[in-house]
């Protein structure tokens, strides 16, 4: 199994929106404010990145989904802003675990969450606070 790297996110990037689930019905309206914010904070359209939204939305809903049933609860989402990114912050109440990558079987129906992030985003770090751990992957603005 392999980790991920241990690094908070760029600390210039601004907070935009936050949301606070505590179960994983949360995770439907969890998508489309997600979808609305990056609209509404200016996420550059366009045929090169018309596909960024959905990738952050799955990225968000598959970290948000590991953190409900691994972490405990509250599961925090961030979107925050740098100059040239969108940055995503999931995190939870578990500092007793560290995430890493499992590995995978192909039968397997789970597991493929943070392998999802790394391919799809431009880069997955983690980091903990004293009272949360935090995933955060990063997205073209």
């Amino acid at each position: 199994m392999g980790q991920l790297r241990t690094s908070p996110p760029p600390p210039q990037a601004t907070e935009l929106e936050q949301w606070v689930l505590d179960t994983a019905e949360g995770l439907r309206g969890l998508r489309a404010s997600l979808r609305e914010a990056l609209t509404r904070h200016g996420l550059v359209q366009g045929e090169d990145l018309d596909e960024v939204p959905h990738l952050v939305v799955l990225v968000a809903t598959e970290l948000a989904t590991n953190a409900l049933r691994h972490g405990r609860p509250p599961t925090i989402v961030t979107l925050l802003a740098a100059d040239d990114c969108f940055l995503l912050d999931v995190a939870d109440h578990d500092l007793g675990t560290v995430p890493g990558l499992g590995d995978i079987h192909p039968l397997d129906s789970g597991g493929r969450g943070l392998m999802l992030a790394e391919s799809v985003s431009l880069a997955v770090g983690w980091y903990a606070t004293d009272e949360t751990k935090n995933i955060w992957a990063s997205f073209p603005r």
